[in-house]
């Protein structure tokens, strides 16, 4: 009883009605031409030619689900049936006078109305029925269809230039463990998700990266994604630190085997401080708690991830550093210094790694390197001189490097005017003696535009019985004269001018 149906591509032409005024047969209605304008799109999407025998032929199906096989010799029937699919395609073609494409959902509901409209109800209930009965078929074979396909799928993935079918067992196992305890979230979606998005010689570090998104999409569905896309996120961590596979169940046996190797490594690369291999490593590393790195949400362990984890530049970027391996090489940095050092690092561990306690963002980055500050803000104070100035601005470069909050307080810095002496190591320059500098550095004997200004100031500063320029002017004049690139070594030699 299912109509086929087609898609039809425009034309300019505006096709009339073929059955106006008269009763044609199905036939009749079928054979004409402007029927070539039309197609149908069925529901796979696939566009296939119109032809009105199928609606024929579906109206009559209704008919003998009605009023049994004998109705199939009835010449009423037939008359009806032609009637009805006639008044079908005429509205059809009223509805596109241009031609297109018809859904086969629209042609059914046509069939449905023209049934009504004819007063045969029963007939149309039975059509209805068995739409709705169809409908429920589809939907069964479509779910079971998936299942079947993420079941089956087999696609080969390329890991280190080497071709091989994609473990598809570990991955489901993968998916399914890390939904495991977190309410309503469905493996299956993200699964089929994943499995959606790949293709025959896809990267096997691709694969990885496809069944994060996979579950990153649903976060916003349900925020308990976020703890299976971290979950999902760890699984591919490992792998980039330790080189293989490794289970969540596995970490309980491989983070103890893998921690001082991690600490060698990264000592002998430059990154970690030397003095970590005194510490007991195989202490240290059984005392990690692996199910800790299920604390984390995505954005945590991403950010993690991105920032903060040790990098080895030598084999590419390769981060070599796992969750709870940052939280003890943070928390030996902090016990450096302490008598008991391997009990002081795992209480330090413990209150990291539970999130009772965070370091802050410099600690974090640099504890256990060669540069492992244990403060975050730093404050300067700035001398009232050009050495101190710039002194304080070449501090604050340096311990920015690092990280570091900086802060500077500018009190002793003078403000224009000020009738307070400037304080110098380098001595304090006299507006008379800058004149002399400039004058002499220029090898002439005319006043130049500095030594004009300098004067003037000389004579301002003397009617208020002050002769030394406080440090605002003097920059002022140093910066309008001709012999700027001179400043500075002029600016020093004016101690040997002063009075």
């Amino acid at each position: 009883m299912q109509v086929a149906s087609s898609a039809v591509a425009p034309s300019p032409a505006t096709p009339q009605n073929p059955t106006a005024g008269e009763t044609s047969s199905p036939l009749a209605v079928n054979t004409d031409p402007r029927l070539a304008q039309y197609k149908v799109i069925r529901r796979n999407g696939a566009v296939v030619g119109f032809e009105p025998s199928k609606i024929a032929i579906a109206v009559t199906k209704a008919f003998l689900a009605v009023n049994g096989g004998q109705s199939a010799a009835s010449s009423r029937v037939r008359e009806l049936t032609a009637q009805l699919t006639d008044h079908v395609v005429t509205a059809l073609m009223r509805r596109k006078p241009e031609g297109g494409a018809i859904h086969i959902e629209e042609i059914q509901d046509q069939v449905e109305l023209a049934l009504m409209r004819g007063g045969e109800h029963e007939v149309a209930r039975a059509y209805v029925l068995y739409r709705e009965k169809r409908a429920q078929e589809r939907a069964h074979e479509k779910q079971k269809g998936a299942k079947g396909d993420v079941a089956t799928t087999a696609i080969n993935v390329v890991e280190q230039g080497v071709s091989r079918p994609l473990d598809l067992a570990r991955l489901k196992e993968l998916v399914q463990s890390s939904c495991a305890g977190l309410g309503e979230v469905e493996p299956e979606r993200v699964l089929k998700a994943t499995l959606k998005d790949l293709y025959e010689g896809v990267p096997m570090d691709e694969v990885r990266k496809c069944v994060v998104l996979a579950a990153r999409t649903l976060i916003e569905k349900d925020p308990a994604y976020s703890f299976v896309t971290a979950r999902l996120l760890l699984d591919s961590i490992r792998y980039e630190a330790m080189g293989e596979d490794c289970s969540q169940a596995d970490m309980a046996t491989k983070y103890a085997d893998y921690f001082p190797r991690f600490v060698k490594h990264g000592i002998k690369i430059g990154l970690l401080n030397e003095a970590l291999a005194q510490y007991d490593l195989k202490m240290l590393g059984k005392a990690l708690v692996p199910q800790r790195d299920l604390q984390f949400g995505y954005l945590g362990l991403q950010t993690l991830y991105d920032r903060y984890f040790l990098v080895d530049q030598y084999v590419g970027g390769r981060r070599f550093e796992l969750p709870q391996c940052f939280f003890m090489r943070v928390a030996m940095g902090l016990a450096l210094n302490e008598v008991n050092r391997e009990a002081r690092a795992i209480e330090f561990y413990n209150v990291l790694s539970t999130f009772d306690f965070m370091s802050s963002t410099p600690t974090l980055f640099n504890s256990g390197t060669h540069r492992s500050q244990l403060s975050s803000c730093y404050l300067t104070t700035v001398a009232d001189a050009l050495d101190g100035i710039y002194e304080a601005i070449k501090a604050n470069a340096l311990l920015s490097n690092f990280a570091g909050g900086l802060g500077n307080d500018w009190t002793n810095v003078r403000a224009a005017r000020t009738t307070h002496f400037l304080t110098s190591s380098i001595g304090t320059p006299s507006y008379r003696s800058l004149s002399v500098a400039f004058r002499t550095r220029s090898g002439s004997t005319s006043p130049s535009p500095a030594q004009e200004l300098c004067t003037s100031s000389f004579n301002r500063a003397r009617s208020s019985g002050r002769e030394t320029p406080c440090s605002t002017t003097l920059i002022a004049v140093v910066a309008a004269s001709p012999l700027a690139p001179f400043c500075f070594s002029c600016a020093r030699s004016c101690a040997r001018f002063s009075r």
